[in-house]
């Protein structure tokens, strides 16, 4: 399995697993989204926190296998993509991300796609690396990327694919909290019980979220060829 889901205290930890990187492949998309949507309808999840493991969280798109992959292939990539980009940025429950290493590219998608987001200190890397990778934004994560960073940060960090440690101005708006990173997973479990407690947390998030929601709906229900622009 590529991604592992376990509960404690009414916050599940979701840890991508699939070393030596976390690269995502279509494997991985699948089993982030069923596990996403396993949260989702679990009663007793209260909150969620979305972590790698120590060392990186997630290096984006596998570069070696990805390409490689046939029309189908690539069809089935994207749509998945797309689709569990917009079950974690929707989920109503409190999404907070605990990173202990490198995030790059998806991998970084993922961290803005959550509600706060908490880092390690230390020399690791986080950008948004699709410019240098040579594989652009798909259509969910662009509309994430979108809405989740100011404009300025949003071309610097897209156009340029500079990559940064957590600390960095250049990351300033994409990291909430930069703590030891012996205390990287409590203090996010910490956060999500926290925002958990909060009444009004669904609608309000809802609220802020709905306009970038409904195109991420738009773009799910899309057909395969305008998904596949850039790809082939």
């Amino acid at each position: 399995m590529s991604v592992d889901l376990t509960m404690s205290n009414g916050v599940g930890v979701l840890t991508l697993r699939r070393p030596p990187v976390n690269a995502v492949n279509l494997t991985l998309v699948d089993e982030l989204r069923a596990a996403l949507e396993r949260a989702r309808d679990d009663a007793q999840c209260a909150a969620l926190v979305v972590t790698g493991g120590a060392g990186v969280f997630c290096a984006g798109v596998d570069t070696r296998e990805v390409p490689a992959y046939d029309h189908r292939q690539r069809a089935a990539m994207l749509r998945g993509i797309n689709r569990t980009v917009a079950t974690l940025y929707g989920l109503s429950k409190p999404v907070v991300a605990a990173v202990s290493g490198h995030a790059l590219g998806a991998g970084l998608v993922l961290v803005l796609a959550c509600d706060l987001r908490i880092a390690a200190r230390g020399p690791f890397k986080l950008g948004l690396t699709e410019v240098e990778a040579g594989i652009p934004f798909p259509a969910g994560p662009l509309a994430v990327v979108q809405a989740e960073l100011a404009p300025e940060r949003c071309r610097l960090l897209t156009l340029t694919g500079a990559v940064a440690p957590p600390d960095s101005p250049l990351l300033a708006g994409v990291i909430d909290e930069v703590v030891d990173a012996e205390v990287v997973l409590e203090t996010a479990r910490r956060q999500a019980q926290s925002l958990a407690a909060k009444r009004a947390f669904a609608r309000v998030k809802l609220q802020v979220r709905g306009a970038t929601l409904d195109r991420l709906r738009r773009i799910v229900e899309r057909d395969e060829e305008p998904l596949l622009q850039g790809w082939t």
